[in-house]
């Protein structure tokens, strides 16, 4: 049974998929959230916009220089997780409180059934997706069950 058992699909915020990436690299630690995506574990909804953001953040060259992963190998991680996803075509939802996220206020405006998993405070601030916007901790305490129950 998957230690994700009972979680609802996920919007994970690239601020969120970069910081897990980076500790996997550099730390080796279980990243929970990243190892559920990458293993089909963790259901999460994507846009292709979203999907393109993360390749791009994760080409950036200073980001490159941390992780020194070739571009194949950022285009092979990208590909394995696209394969997973539930791909979502958004419509515009309500204004997002910081206008550079409206993409994923309105991936998660469009099913009720999504969380945003974020470290954004003006995301997780904002009243109005209340109890649909988590933190990473918040999240992982939330739902994931490490022994499958």
């Amino acid at each position: 049974m998957s230690p994700w058992h009972g979680a609802p699909p996920v919007i994970v915020d690239t601020n969120v998929l970069i910081g897990q990436w980076m500790t996997d690299l550099v730390a080796r630690e279980p990243m929970h959230i990243l190892d559920g995506m990458r293993g089909g574990l963790l259901r999460f909804a994507a846009c292709d916009v979203l999907l393109a953001e993360y390749r791009e953040v994760l080409l950036r060259p200073k980001l490159k220089r941390r992780h020194l992963q070739a571009d194949e190998a950022v285009d092979a991680f990208v590909a394995q997780i696209t394969a997973g996803a539930i791909h979502i075509q958004t419509q515009p939802g309500p204004k997002a409180p910081d206008p550079g996220d409206q993409m994923l206020w309105d991936l998660l405006a469009s099913r009720d059934d999504l969380q945003l998993v974020t470290g954004d405070r003006l995301l997780l601030k904002n009243s109005r997706m209340r109890g649909r916007v988590l933190t990473p901790e918040a999240f992982a305490v939330a739902w994931l069950r490490p022994d499958g129950q």
